[in-house]
């Protein structure tokens, strides 16, 4: 299975925001991560609207993680950013012709939750914190 780059980035924001203290602006979030500011400024509106990140508007303004995203759990959240999508498109367009009587789909289906359900007892802390709290801290700074 593949995560979408949202998801991908989100992660990545949520966990830059635990363990960095204070606001972090669009472009040190972009140049810290190495992602496109257009595509993070999506992701990070998004975040913000599922209430993990605050936003601050003006001059000296940026996000920051939300006091209760820390104990957000992981699968849960991928869950969340990467949508009711299956691992394949059995009703695409051509549609599959086994998909009435394929036992594949409810394997995939299976296995896509067992892969969810190994990132529920993780939290967004446990991300950010040592060693990976360390190289977080290193990124975008000189």
């Amino acid at each position: 299975m593949r995560l979408n780059r949202s998801t991908d980035i989100g992660l990545r924001v949520l966990m830059l925001g635990a363990a960095r203290d204070g606001l972090l602006t669009i472009d040190e979030l972009a140049d810290s991560l190495a992602v496109p500011r257009h595509h993070l400024a999506k992701v990070v509106q998004k975040l913000q609207h599922m209430g993990l990140l605050e936003t601050v508007r003006g001059r000296s303004g940026g996000v920051r993680l939300a006091s209760s995203a820390r104990d957000t759990s992981v699968g849960g959240l991928v869950r969340t950013l990467e949508g009711e999508t299956e691992v394949v498109d059995c009703d695409g367009d051509p549609a599959c012709p086994l998909r009435h009587g394929c036992r594949l789909r409810g394997a995939l289906r299976r296995a896509q939750e067992s892969f969810y359900a190994s990132l529920d007892p993780l939290t967004i802390g446990d991300l950010a914190a040592p060693p990976t709290q360390q190289v977080l801290l290193t990124l975008g700074r000189p």
